[in-house]
């Protein structure tokens, strides 16, 4: 089995910190708290302290929806002017930071040892593929098989054709650790879209996002799946940390 080292935080939903030994990587991050006595990786979030003393920070947003960009993000650049944000195009800012990159689908920056690759989405936006220290990461964004019960017949086809097409797009990549949309809002459908990836792709890690509150899901779908080659988290509570080191 191949060796890592890597730590994975989850903060809440689709947001998640990755640390390597020389960077630090923040998806989707859009929960803050008032209280900053609360701003801990354990309780789930990015506290200033921590964006301080940090180098080669990282900060990914797949698209605009409010529970995957909040623009209070934009404001550690006033407390470390060295982050990268990171941001798909459909994301407007008056006033862009420094370090900012916008990237739409199939677009491609190298960001010293960070090799940073896009690709779409079956919503808005764009998903993330990031070759780092000799590790790929996938963070999916919306991408997923969004077959919703009260779509029409035709609507639900379309919905998974896109998303075969998009899938058809990322085969080939040697995937390590991919987070992936487990929606229970889906209801029956929650793992048609991860279950589709697994088979396809084959990634090594598979880590369930976009559940809010219904930790119980991920378990559920790790369950499902548990006879795959690809191994998946069970996320139980905010602030977990999966330690590969």
């Amino acid at each position: 089995m191949k060796k890592y080292n890597i730590k994975i935080h989850y903060l809440y939903h689709s947001s998640f910190a990755i640390e390597t030994p020389l960077n630090f990587f923040i998806f989707d991050y859009y929960m803050t708290s008032s209280d900053p006595r609360k701003h801990t990786l354990e309780n789930g979030f990015i506290s200033e302290e921590l964006i301080k003393g940090r180098k080669n920070i990282l900060v990914f947003c797949s698209h605009k929806h409010p529970d995957h960009f909040n623009p209070a993000i934009l404001k550690w650049q006033k407390i470390n002017p060295y982050i990268k944000y990171i941001l798909s195009s459909d994301i407007k800012i008056k006033n862009p930071p420094k370090n900012y990159y916008r990237l739409s689908p199939y677009e491609s920056v190298n960001l010293g040892d960070v090799h940073i690759k896009t690709y779409g989405s079956t919503d808005i936006g764009i998903s993330f593929l990031i070759k780092v220290e000799g590790i790929t990461i996938f963070h999916a964004g919306d991408l997923n098989l969004w077959r919703w019960k009260e779509d029409t017949e035709v609507e639900q086809i379309a919905a998974e054709k896109n998303f075969k097409a998009e899938i058809k797009k990322i085969k080939g990549e040697t995937i390590d650790f991919a987070f992936f949309p487990v929606d229970p809002r889906l209801e029956e459908y929650y793992c048609s879209g991860g279950e589709y990836f697994i088979n396809e792709i084959h990634p090594e890690f598979f880590i369930p996002m976009h559940f809010w509150n219904s930790n119980y899901i991920t378990k559920k779908f790790a369950e499902l799946v548990k006879h795959s080659s690809t191994k998946c988290l069970v996320i139980d509570h905010r602030g977990q940390t999966f330690n590969f080191t």
